[in-house]
């Protein structure tokens, strides 16, 4: 298998284990998580179906669908999928690639403030409000997971 079959291995294995965690049922015959994906990305059941069985990787607009369903950011799945390097595209405001690595590869609160440009008056309020979210939801810095099926995120 050449270079190209390997970023395309190691990328659909990639979504594959996104998928499970975000509860798509893609082991078994009838789960419906293939199916269920597309519809919730707004994207043909063929795109998710090729890329699952390795035959092609998905154009742009179904990348950038496919990145907020399974909650992670398109310069993420642009740089798995083998298209681009991480140096191709550099995080905004010049942030070293390094940054966030002590939280897992995630954007510490702190982190997060910063890049976001908080000013300093409001940074505090904005880390510890931050922190009693990720608290409260279980979550860690730099998971964006969707809301479930039927529920509405803040409402």
């Amino acid at each position: 298998m050449g270079e190209k079959g390997s970023d395309m291995e190691r990328f659909a294995g990639w979504v594959e284990h996104l998928m499970r965690e975000r509860g798509y049922d893609i082991d078994s015959p009838r789960g419906g998580g293939r199916s269920r994906l597309a519809e919730d990305a707004g994207v043909h059941r063929a795109a998710v179906t090729r890329l699952l069985q390795r035959q092609s990787l998905p154009d742009l607009e179904t990348m950038r669908a496919l990145a907020r369903v399974l909650g992670v950011g398109l310069r993420d799945m642009l740089i798995e999928s083998g298209k681009v390097s991480a140096e191709d595209l550099p995080l905004p405001g010049g942030t070293p690639a390094g940054a966030g690595e002590r939280a897992g590869g995630r954007v510490t609160p702190p982190e997060a403030a910063e890049l976001l440009g908080i000013p300093d008056s409001h940074r505090r309020q904005f880390v510890e409000m931050t922190e009693m979210i990720l608290a409260v939801s279980g979550a860690r810095p730099g998971d964006a997971r969707p809301a479930p099926r039927g529920v509405s995120a803040g409402r």
